[in-house]
């Protein structure tokens, strides 16, 4: 079976709006079995819109639609397929009713471009919306498969799993299978990672592919079958190949991120921590509390920007600062230490560097950073030096800085302490 995708707003075509619609479908159909041929993005205008489902008609055996459904004078998906297909537009009972319920909570009345949402082309199968107000639609036409989803991207998903995934399973020419798992690695460099693994595979089946993010490098192992089990059964004898070579610099899996492992590890251990930040500027705190429960282990944090922050909140001596310079290795121990005796923590991390573009010099040049760990048993410090611009420095320091926490709660682990 083979599937072309058309993405439908104005908003995509100016940039406006990303497009997650398109990766989040391929994604799900290529594990369903079904290749997608064609990705298709087109404005919020009748003839072209009309253009495109004419074309993907003669081409795709399964067509999905996204956006348009809505209440506006610019939801023009329906009328159009209605009209392309020839099938008149019919109001649905049960949409309608539901509608009506809606409004009613809310202490309004229906108007007649909600009632819009409650017509459908004949024949069409309409698909419960969970999440909102506007149903998707399925249609069964001449051999094709239409599929007509909303664009909101909460309301997409919650049709596609709850409706379009079970319709999909049952049909029976579906071919090869293909499955993806995502190894999130930090700590070594993309080139040192492929010469640790490259001679695994590459381009094969199970393939290997490498992408470089700022302070990380995920390795997607994938795989084609003919079911399920067996593509797993083929990417899990590969990927513990990988892992084993990979060791300690392995933080994760598919969508885990780094600070949620290190979130699990704190709890794990009982233990909590503060933060000092300079050139970070407050993004490790952010990212350990946008993992729910961190106030288990996170106590707060001290951004300290300028040098009288440093020495009069965190007690950087000021001859440090003076012989050494804010981006230094005393400086950053000293930081260290300093939050986790102001805060009462376990743990005391600080992060104190050059994130550029200007500041460099040829002693200290743009992405220099010092990064220190501060124990009941001692301060560890580590020297790194961050490529790219000032954003990759910053996500390049906050990742080492988790990995550092990371680090040394497995060691403790492993230690039985």
């Amino acid at each position: 079976m083979q599937a072309e995708l058309i993405f439908t707003g104005t908003e995509l075509l100016l940039g406006e709006v990303l497009n997650t619609h398109a990766q989040y479908l391929s994604q799900q159909m290529a594990a369903l079995g079904i290749e997608v041929i064609l990705h298709t993005t087109v404005g919020d205008n009748w003839d072209r819109l009309a253009e495109a489902f004419e074309i993907a008609l003669r081409r795709a055996d399964l067509i999905v639609i996204t956006g348009g459904l809505g209440p506006t004078s610019d939801d023009l998906t329906k009328d159009i397929v209605a009209r392309v297909l020839g099938l008149p537009m019919l109001p649905d009972g049960q949409t309608l009713q539901l509608l009506r319920e809606f409004v009613d909570r809310r202490g309004s009345s229906l108007s007649e471009s909600m009632v819009r949402q409650a017509y459908f082309p004949a024949g069409a199968r309409v698909l419960p919306n969970p999440a909102g107000t506007a149903p998707g639609a399925l249609l069964e036409y001449q051999g094709r498969i239409i599929i007509l989803l909303p664009g909101p991207p909460r309301e997409l998903k919650a049709i596609f799993e709850a409706s379009v995934v079970p319709y999909l399973i049952s049909l029976g020419n579906r071919g090869m299978v293909t499955r993806t798992r995502l190894l999130k690695i930090t700590g070594i460099s993309e080139s040192e990672v492929q010469e640790r693994i490259g001679d695994l595979g590459g381009q094969g089946n199970p393939g290997i592919a490498y992408l470089a993010r700022p302070g990380e490098v995920h390795v997607r192992i994938s795989a084609q079958a003919p079911s399920v089990a067996v593509a797993d059964r083929m990417i899990d004898e590969l990927l513990e190949k990988v892992r084993q070579r990979l060791a300690d610099y392995v933080f994760g899996m598919d969508d885990e991120v780094l600070e949620e492992v290190v979130g699990k590890l704190l709890v794990k251990k009982g233990l909590t921590c503060a933060l000092a930040e300079s050139c970070t500027g407050g993004l490790v705190a952010a990212r350990l509390t946008s993992i729910p429960g961190s106030s288990a282990y996170f106590w707060g944090s001290v951004v300290a920007y300028d040098n009288r922050v440093k020495e009069k909140v965190l007690g950087v001596p000021a001859g440090v600062l003076e012989t050494h310079g804010a981006v230094s290795r005393p400086a950053a121990i000293a930081m260290a230490e300093g939050v986790r005796n102001l805060m009462g923590t376990h743990l005391g991390l600080s992060v104190t560097g050059i994130a550029g573009p200007g500041g460099g010099t040829p002693v200290k040049p743009v992405g220099l950073t010092y990064i220190a760990l501060a124990t009941a048993e001692g301060t560890t410090c580590q020297e790194f030096h961050f490529p790219g611009h000032r954003q990759a420095v910053r996500q390049g320091a906050a990742n080492a800085a988790l990995n550092m926490i990371r680090l040394h709660l497995l060691e403790q682990l492993k230690a039985g302490n």
